[in-house]
């Protein structure tokens, strides 16, 4: 007989309470859950070695394995079984009869569920259709699974149900399974490219007193034994520079940030960034600097630059564009030309277009304003938009040509924000204004304006290196190397609404 469960639907509550049923069988006969099955064999180890054994050659000599993983699949035929056992690493078919590995062994195992988690002592040998298989010579129930998996041919489809239940997710979605595989080769490969460059890992606090380093509403949370209120960090930069204060001169975090803000297929308040700082470098560097990184992440997980994103091409190997928000703007919209340079006429034209912007902001924030909600959505190959507006990069450093702007950029890929990254302001003088202004800003009503910081300024009175540093967003870049359009998708547990 066939096992049915899986191709027909049935009442949930029914199922669970037939497997409690068989759970308590179990426990009457001694340890429902045992711990003393030692696996020594991965899947992906036994086919990578033996898949294309021949078939005599397995006969004559045996290899044998001792796997455990999930039952995923299974088919009961009178006297003769097969299943389908998966591990971490991939399936492998297994074959079972009454005499390998005996009758009593065989009945127990036809009365297992789909969703069981078992352990396999066998012999590999090859089907007629030349499938590498285990012929079982020994299992055991190790876990019994008591809610049914989705139905095999549609497994787990609605999207929400795939984010809440993600552990259901990547038992019977094999692309979601793949696109996490994917997410940590590629956090391995950053951490590898910046180690091999003398960069040093570091930890920075996640809970701070003053947040600072990015323009976000933090999280606020208090400590009883201090009775102080602290915040989740936004971002880690002030921290860091604190270090190149120090005399750490290359370092660089992979970590979480925490922002409360909205929820899109972009934002998670919940989020994983890396940031690293150099010393006696600058924004011209870094912008070479994360090329060559991208490139060079690209054809170490997907063995190519050029990779597909939501049906564009996009190359990572050609040197990447570089523009001024004004040039941006006006390359895309060309008919927005004309009031870029005066502020009245460009404050007119976000009320024209229904832009919402403060009645505060200088020209400098109203052509951002405008850029990011006309222009970046077009920036499909890799752009960099240079030299920001000081009034809104309170961090960076300033250009000795022209004061009002800053050595900053900001890198864009499919239209969306990747990296930003500027040459450092180590002027404690100035910095201690900047913040001044930030404090000016959030005392009118603007709560993703800065604190004062004023250990930070007291750290650069003690003199910080000339320096550059960059942030990129690891779940953005994770959504472009797989090929996801919602950063829940490569987020394991995404933050959701109560059920």
């Amino acid at each position: 007989m066939d096992d049915r469960e899986q191709t027909a639907p049935q009442d949930t509550n029914k199922i669970v309470e037939e497997r409690r049923a068989k759970l308590a069988a179990l426990r009457r006969k001694g340890p429902a859950f045992p711990n003393d099955f030692n696996r020594q064999h991965f899947v992906s180890e036994i086919l990578e070695k033996h898949e294309e054994a021949d078939r005599d050659a397995l006969d004559m000599n045996p290899v044998l394995v001792r796997i455990a993983g999930r039952i995923v699949l299974k088919r009961v035929m009178g006297k003769a079984s097969f299943a389908q056992l998966q591990d971490m690493s991939g399936r492998i078919q297994l074959y079972l009869t009454d005499s390998f590995p005996g009758k009593e062994q065989h009945e127990a195992f036809k009365h297992w569920d789909i969703g069981d988690i078992i352990g396999v002592d066998g012999a590999l040998f090859k089907t007629k259709t030349n499938e590498l298989t285990v012929r079982v010579r020994g299992l055991r129930l190790l876990t019994k699974s008591l809610r049914p998996l989705p139905e095999k041919f549609h497994g787990l489809t609605d999207q929400e149900q795939r984010y809440r239940q993600r552990y259901v997710d990547l038992i019977v979605n094999e692309d979601s399974r793949l696109t996490f595989v994917q997410r940590f080769r590629i956090i391995q490969s950053i951490r590898n490219f910046l180690i091999a460059r003398r960069y040093m890992e570091v930890e920075t606090p996640m809970m701070q007193p003053i947040p600072g380093g990015a323009a976000a509403r933090p999280f606020i949370t208090h400590h009883n034994a201090l009775d102080m209120d602290l915040y989740l960090r936004i971002a880690p930069e002030l921290y860091l520079k604190r270090l190149l204060v120090s005399g750490f001169e290359k370092v660089f975090e992979l970590n979480r940030n925490f922002r409360n803000e909205g929820i899109s297929t972009r934002h998670n308040p919940e989020f994983t960034m890396l940031e690293f700082y150099v010393a006696y470098m600058n924004y011209e560097y870094l912008m070479s600097f994360i090329q060559l990184m991208l490139k060079e992440i690209a054809e170490a997980v997907l063995g190519t630059a050029k990779i597909v994103y939501q049906g564009n091409e996009i190359d990572l190997g050609q040197r990447f564009e570089r523009l001024t928000i004004v040039d941006a703007v006006k390359k895309y919209h060309p008919g927005y030309a004309d009031a870029l340079a005066d502020r009245n006429a460009l404050a007119a034209k976000l009320k024209e277009l229904g832009i919402a912007h403060k009645p505060s902001d200088g020209i400098g924030s109203l052509q951002l304003t405008l850029f990011e909600n006309t222009t970046e959505q077009a920036l499909i190959q890799p752009t960099y938009i240079i030299d920001y507006p000081a009034e809104v990069s309170p961090l960076a450093r300033r250009k000795d040509n022209n004061p009002e702007v800053t050595e900053r950029f900001e890198l864009y890929i499919a239209g969306r924000e990747i990296a930003n990254g500027f040459s450092e302001l180590n002027d404690p003088e100035d910095q201690a204004q900047r913040f001044l202004e930030q404090v000016e800003r959030k005392d009118a009503g603007d709560h993703e304006a800065m604190h004062y910081d004023a250990d930070f300024i007291r750290a650069l009175e003690y003199g910080m290196p000339p320096a550059a540093g960059a942030g990129i967003g690891i779940d953005r870049l994770v959504m472009l190397f797989t090929d996801s359009p919602s950063i829940r998708d490569v987020i394991l547990f995404p933050q959701m609404r109560p059920e």
